[in-house]
């Protein structure tokens, strides 16, 4: 089964930090744009960082540049979000998602219109004092 799990969520303070990862599960990340996107409640899915494979070029929500880092690590078909300096609006589901390479700056932009159920189950992140 194709799959992806996200883990790393939790609750955290306000100025804290959490690294989420992104594991994908029956094929390879070689070749694929990688994406982080999240949703708050009550809201839609939204961008938060992508990045490419072949060059590594990385995407970010204007929102989360500067406390935000993406990576990844193909041997462990592994993708990492470091958030730094955790804000209470940062609080959301956070899900990775694979892009077709060449479109993953509009896509990072312009989240896929997938399913709910083709988000996966997600890692929650709350921000909170």
């Amino acid at each position: 089964q194709l799959q992806f799990v996200e883990s790393g969520g939790g609750l955290v303070q306000p100025g804290g930090s959490l690294r989420l990862s992104c594991a994908a599960s029956g094929f390879t990340l070689d070749g694929l744009g990688i994406g982080w996107f999240r949703q708050a409640p009550g809201k839609e899915h939204e961008g938060v960082s992508c990045i490419t494979d072949s060059d590594g070029n990385t995407y970010y929500r204007d929102s989360v540049k500067g406390r935000f880092t993406i990576s990844r690590d193909n041997a462990k078909n592994t993708v990492y979000l470091q958030m730094n300096s955790l804000k209470p609006e940062d609080t959301a589901v956070y899900y990775c998602a694979a892009l077709v390479e060449m479109d993953t700056a509009h896509l990072c932009q312009y989240p896929p219109h997938y399913r709910q159920d083709q988000w996966g189950k997600g890692t929650l992140v709350t921000v909170s004092s």
